[in-house]
């Protein structure tokens, strides 16, 4: 089942961001090359591909970690000049890691927490002596984290300490604090890497939902071909920092050169 937001059809949408031309160089290594394409409002856009094809540099591109030598970016119609991470997460881009960047020692409810802060605007120490204004902005801000944790199912763990949990409620913890900066755009690296059946399909259940109920825009990076082909809108398909597919999911599955670079299914003589 494709995800579609409730009033329109993604595909009828606006690009809210446009990657045009972009190519990333490391020294003397293309990472990514001339690559062109668009994500739409409301949409669950995957980036596919075999590993080292340039899809976590492509979305350290969108998100402001890295900044490539050639291309435009254009992001709500208007071009996006260099920014760094935290400037771009304040126009409406949170992301998750492939490898869980959580405070382990933290818990779940202060490590959600920790997503909000973007939004606050008491000083350090108004924080500290937590009276008056701060202490108010301190409880709306948990308001909106309770939020979150209701919404992920995660109130039985809402104070444990996130290194005491299993790999797959990490994950989740790791998404509920991006969801707590309150996104128009999720990046997702791999949200699924690791976990079992059924923490795949919980995962899968909440990306949906996070797509349908709050229509935020995801893009995602994901090996389950499964799991991509059954949430995305669209796919491009990464290889050897070149695009060489793009399409709905149907589309894409049949594309012989995708099929061939990727799917790893031969074709009919």
């Amino acid at each position: 089942m494709a995800a579609q937001n409730a009033t329109t059809e993604p595909s009828s949408k606006a690009p809210i961001m446009e990657m045009k031309n972009i190519t990333l160089r490391f020294g003397g290594v293309t990472a990514i090359e001339n690559i062109s394409f668009d994500i739409r409002e409301g949409e669950v856009r995957a980036i596919i591909g075999p590993n080292g094809a340039g899809k976590s540099s492509m979305l350290n591109v969108i998100n402001g970690f890295y900044h490539p030598q050639e291309g435009e970016i254009w992001f709500r119609g208007a071009q996006r000049q260099s920014s760094r991470p935290h400037e771009i997460a304040k126009q409406g881009v949170a992301r998750t890691f492939q490898n869980i960047a959580l405070f382990k020692g933290m818990s779940t409810l202060d490590n959600i927490m920790s997503g909000r802060l973007n939004k606050m605007n008491s000083n350090m120490l108004a924080q500290a002596v937590w009276w008056g204004p701060a202490r108010n902005e301190e409880i709306r801000h948990r308001e909106a984290v309770e939020k979150v944790i209701d919404f992920l199912e995660i109130q039985h763990i809402r104070k444990t300490p996130v290194g005491r949990l299993p790999y797959g409620l990490q994950k989740r913890v790791e998404l509920g604090r991006a969801l707590a900066a309150e996104p128009k755009m999720l990046l997702l690296d791999e949200p699924m890497a690791g976990m079992n059946v059924e923490e795949k399909e919980d995962m899968s259940r909440f990306i949906l939902d996070v797509n349908n109920e709050f229509g935020t825009t995801i893009v995602l990076i994901e090996h389950d071909m499964s799991v991509v082909m059954d949430i995305s809108d669209r796919v491009v398909v990464l290889d050897y920092g070149k695009k060489i597919g793009d399409g709905n999911p149907d589309e894409v599955r049949s594309d012989q050169a995708v099929i061939d670079a990727y799917l790893g299914v031969s074709h009919d003589d």
